[in-house]
């Protein structure tokens, strides 16, 4: 079984537009308009061949919470990427506390409170690590 896609909900679709093809370079392929085919307006994305639906519900903010989604980036890619989440005006958090050789993340959220990570490591480099550390 594999993700098929995501749904996130955002109060401005023009702005989430924004963000996305910026920081993910994200291609929009679809675009509602005025057509209803479901709860809200919306938008779909694919980032590297992700699929992302993004629904416009203006009366709709979430609370901040560490439920997040993470994409993989290269560590060449951060200073850039920190560069493009200040220049959309969103706040960097403070990366948690991390064992040695896992991997940097960059936390931020989008303007709905959906908090993004974009992170160096893989799954394997972070078990590995894990392991290192455990105590016998």
């Amino acid at each position: 079984m594999e993700i098929s896609h995501i749904t996130l909900i955002v109060q401005n679709l023009a702005k989430t537009t924004t963000m996305l093809e910026t920081l993910f370079e994200a291609e929009e392929i679809y675009d509602s308009r005025d057509q209803s085919h479901s709860y809200f307006p919306e938008k779909f994305f694919l980032i590297d061949g992700l699929w992302l639906a993004v629904m416009e519900d203006a009366s709709q903010k979430l609370p901040k919470t560490y439920n997040h989604i993470a994409f993989k980036i290269d560590p060449t890619q951060i200073d850039s990427l920190i560069t493009r989440i200040r220049g959309l005006g969103l706040k960097i958090e403070k990366d948690r506390a991390r064992i040695k050789g896992e991997g940097a993340s960059i936390y931020f959220y989008d303007d709905d409170n959906h908090l993004f990570e974009l992170h160096t490591g893989t799954l394997a480099e972070r078990l590995h690590h894990y392991r290192l550390t455990e105590t016998k």
